[in-house]
């Protein structure tokens, strides 16, 4: 099950000249092609299965981890700068699909609502924008929660974990996990009141 604070150890590489070690990184290359062609080999099949788990489509899984790759190429010549270049692809992979599902979510809360309420739908741009705001005040919203409470309700509405997996991932009681949900919706139902008609699946008791 997927989780952002997992404990991921970053391999050592030995490629002709090439030296990549976890910690303080040690990068002696012949150039940083080299050095992201081998990342990209070692690193891509694990990447798309640990999105695969997230996104339960491998489709959407292969976008999500080619497009952590392209940010990467942009940024090549830093790679032997990061202290664990594993930690940091897994994270940058979790936080995309975290990303994606929450715009996913948003975008059919959307449609719902103007379906329910024949509400004339929108053009594509401007039913674009009206999401993108939507999504912005659930992230602002989402960014003001204690942050226990931030990860219990992104696993619970964005990864569908039960709270009992929650609690086992997260090595707390389910009790906890339960007081920590209510404790997240209440207070995203008030900074969200004026939303709730629209973002109800994030903002119920489900």
């Amino acid at each position: 099950m997927a989780t952002a604070e997992a404990v991921i150890f970053a391999p050592r590489y030995h490629t002709g000249c090439m030296e990549l070690t976890s910690g303080n990184a040690t990068v002696s290359m012949a150039s940083t092609e080299i050095l992201f062609e081998e990342v990209f080999k070692s690193h891509y099949k694990r990447l798309h299965a640990y999105a695969c788990t997230i996104l339960k489509d491998e489709d959407d899984a292969e976008e999500i981890v080619q497009n952590v790759f392209v940010k990467l190429w942009e940024k090549k010549e830093k790679i032997h700068e990061l202290q664990s270049l594993n930690a940091y692809l897994y994270r940058a992979v979790y936080n995309d699909c975290i990303n994606f599902v929450k715009h996913e979510k948003v975008k059919q809360s959307y449609r719902n609502y103007a379906v329910h309420t024949n509400s004339e739908m929108d053009n594509n741009n401007t039913q674009h924008s009206k999401v993108l705001q939507l999504e912005e005040r659930l992230r602002q919203a989402l960014a003001e929660l204690p942050e226990q409470c931030r990860t219990i309700f992104q696993m619970s509405r964005f990864e569908d974990m039960k709270y009992r997996e929650i609690a086992e991932q997260l090595g707390l009681s389910v009790k906890t996990v339960e007081n920590q949900m209510g404790k997240a919706l209440k207070l995203m139902r008030v900074k969200l009141a004026d939303l709730l008609p629209v973002l109800w699946i994030f903002l119920l008791n489900m």
